[in-house]
């Protein structure tokens, strides 16, 4: 069966369309990605008019590039951008007035265990107990759990979009802006660490998001892995040399450098001292990256359930 998935992030609104069958792994049949950077239209805490035309936009592009596949299903998901603003409920009335689709917000905490979930699928239970971090343009999602759905999983403001739009004024930022931030994540990451530990101490810890990929193609370590698929480790000692450098850097000169691509170098400096402070609070040295992520969890999710008690596909 063919399956598709519209993801409305904070920065990208991304379709996938993947080949599924019950008790098969989603191959990718075809990926459609426009950079969308919808905290920038985010004025007083609501979307401005000109974002809603630039996300409707969007939307029907994608649309008109699904239309023609003949989806078994389709499913269109908005995260931390629209939940969050003042006028979300009016956003998604027009979004879905003008261009025919059913949005599905969803809070934090499910985004952290749909990508839970597409990581727990990805490395397998041999993995143990896994401990999640992913961080989005609007959030950071944490998890941690022995099983497919984890024990915990929260969320937080510390998206590398919302952190850039708040805490930088200039390209590169200002060494204080950077230390400024770099408090303020601390703190807030540090006041949740008990709840993701009392869960149990993992035994693998992993990072997903195409902002954590771009720091480990940057700063991390490929090394052979099971079957056709490299093993990619990002080191703490690592990160820890590479984010006051970029940091330094301008827009222009950080996409030059290797995994960092042009939707993402406005944020990449966000974004990686988000995650140093994260892997410091949680007293992590090195996390595996995974290719799977929010979209492939929802996937999965929807995959399960077209599956009867006998372990059939309801659909052919």
């Amino acid at each position: 069966m063919k399956l598709g998935v519209l993801d409305i992030g904070s920065n990208t609104v991304h379709l996938l369309i993947v080949d599924a069958r019950a008790g098969g792994r989603p191959n990718p049949e075809r990926s459609h990605k426009i950079v969308l950077r919808l905290m920038r239209y985010v004025e007083n805490d609501a979307i401005t008019v000109e974002g809603q035309d630039a996300l409707i936009r969007a939307v029907n592009e994608c649309v008109g590039i699904a239309d023609p596949e003949h989806l078994d299903d389709f499913f269109v998901m908005a995260t931390s951008a629209i939940r969050e603003a003042a006028n979300g409920d009016e956003v998604v009335a027009r979004v879905e007035r003008e261009t025919g689709v059913k949005l599905d917000i969803l809070a934090g905490e499910d985004e952290a265990k749909l990508t839970f979930l597409a990581v727990r699928r990805w490395f397998g239970w041999s993995a143990g107990r896994l401990m999640l971090f992913d961080i989005g343009g609007g959030s950071l999602e944490l998890a941690s759990g022995a099983d497919e759905f984890p024990d915990t999983a929260l969320s937080l403001p510390l998206g590398a979009g919302r952190v850039t739009n708040h805490f930088f004024s200039s390209d590169p930022p200002r060494g204080k802006e950077i230390k400024r931030l770099r408090k303020h994540a601390r703190e807030m990451i540090e006041g949740v660490v008990d709840d993701i530990r009392a869960v149990g101490k993992p035994d693998h810890v992993v990072g997903s998001s195409k902002t954590i990929r771009s720091l480990a193609r940057l700063a991390g370590n490929v090394q052979p892995g099971v079957g056709e698929n490299d093993r990619v480790v990002l080191y703490r000692e690592q990160l820890e040399d590479w984010t006051p450098r970029i940091g330094k850097m301008d827009a222009v000169s950080r996409h030059q450098l290797p995994g960092i691509t042009e939707d993402r170098t406005f944020q990449i400096v966000g974004g990686a001292v988000v995650l140093l402070e994260t892997m410091r609070a949680f007293k992590v040295r090195e996390l595996d990256v995974a290719p799977w992520a929010l979209r492939e969890g929802r996937i999965l999710t929807n995959l399960d359930l077209l599956v009867d008690k006998r372990g059939r596909p309801i659909l052919d």
